[in-house]
């Protein structure tokens, strides 16, 4: 079988790493397989297909800066790249993230309707069924369910400064997304899935496919990070993602280092530069790291790692925690409890501070079993997961 895999980036961020990984399992299946992209690329892989250039990104962009028309701009690129899907001609098309201004969803859906090409999309976020948001738990907003207008997220990704085209979004993405006669969605959590059968793709069959991690990586590992940061003999609380906002938790985090003495350590890893400057005292800032080792190794470093994000998919990095052998502490919201149980953290009810210390403190007195966590982590493997992908190609295709 002959695949076509979908996405903004490849081997860049997380989705990007999925599809690179899908790719090679393709590849070791002895199937053939090449990757659509639009941004970011970090491996040089045979039938990658470049959807347009920078040029045409950086106008996508600015058409979603100023007009709200994610997804609506990119249309001689993806002419250009549909010509090219005739000449690969793929038995299946695998769509990841195709928001990230690369893209045309109108231009592709129509092909994909006139072709009946069996379709996969592995929904990564919220944005598919939004007139604007990719993540809308933070803010509590239900308007997804009946009809998108008026977005009190318009400023936030993917951002629009000048106008508020949410409502018309809506219904051109509910008229441009269904109708698809062999098309398979595919959700990383069982939250998710109960969020898409609530929205306009309730119709469509739904599969839970969790995300996968390589445990050959994300291992309780030999780490000098304590030494190395003279955090010998303190509890170390930690934190981890890609872009640090309140949205991540970050707010909740510089209360805690107000209430905290100077047994504990909060570290963050993803900080920029310029957030540094507003962190209380008590927070060591990592910069982002590509090196998955190193990352492993703060993780195993780590006594409690802390999920405070409301706005979690699938929660990888609470994943990851747990694989390296840390109890996690995260909340009731998203698909948070699906990735921790009673053996390997707790989940907290509230987002405070006063919450969090309080199992802080809990996990302090009675700390979980690391090997309990790794134990836990064990059933998403990576391979376990792009098998799954592989079994679903076969079952789809005619």
């Amino acid at each position: 079988m002959r695949i076509l895999l979908i996405n903004s980036d490849i081997g860049y961020g997380s989705t990007g790493r999925i599809t690179s990984d899908l790719y090679h399992s393709i590849i070791a299946s002895e199937n053939e397989a090449g990757i659509g992209y639009g941004r970011e690329c970090t491996e040089d892989l045979t039938g990658n297909i470049r959807i347009g250039n920078q040029l045409d990104v950086y106008i996508h962009a600015l058409k979603t800066r100023l007009f709200d028309l994610q997804g609506f701009g990119s249309v001689k690129a993806t002419r250009k790249f549909i010509q090219q899907i005739k000449v690969y001609r793929p038995d299946l098309i695998h769509l990841h993230n195709i928001h990230g201004s690369y893209i045309n969803i109108k231009l592709l859906f129509e092909y994909i309707k006139e072709m009946g090409i069996p379709v996969i999309w592995t929904l990564h976020d919220c944005w598919a069924y939004t007139g604007h948001c990719a993540h809308y738990t933070f803010v509590n907003c239900n308007r997804w369910k009946t009809g998108c207008h008026n977005c009190i997220q318009k400023t936030l990704y993917p951002a629009s400064y000048l106008f508020d085209n949410s409502k018309k979004n809506y219904s051109l993405k509910k008229e441009i997304f269904t109708g698809v006669e062999n098309l398979t969605i595919v959700t990383v959590s069982n939250w998710l899935k109960d969020e898409v059968k609530n929205s306009f793709l309730r119709d469509y069959e739904v599969r839970v496919i969790s995300n996968g991690i390589d445990l050959n990586i994300f291992k309780p590992s030999i780490s000098s990070f304590r030494q190395n940061n003279h955090l010998e003999n303190i509890t170390i609380l930690l934190g981890v993602a890609s872009i640090w906002s309140d949205r991540k938790g970050l707010g909740l985090f510089n209360d805690l280092a107000e209430k905290l003495d100077n047994n504990y350590k909060i570290v963050l890893v993803g900080m920029e530069k310029k957030q540094r400057k507003l962190l209380s005292g008590n927070i060591l800032a990592v910069s982002r790291t590509n090196q998955l080792t190193e990352l492993a190794e703060i993780y195993s470093a780590a006594d409690i790692f802390l999920n405070p994000s409301m706005e979690e998919t699938f929660g990888m990095v609470s994943l990851e925690a747990l694989a390296c052998g840390t109890q996690v502490i995260t909340n009731k919201y998203s698909a948070n409890p699906e990735l921790v149980n009673e053996k390997c953290g707790m989940i907290v009810e509230d987002i405070n501070a006063e919450s969090y210390m309080t199992a802080i403190r809990e996990l302090k007195k009675m700390p979980k079993d690391a090997n309990d966590c790794v134990q836990w982590a064990k059933q998403f493997n990576k391979n376990k997961c792009y098998q799954a992908y592989l079994d679903l190609y076969k079952e789809v295709i005619p």
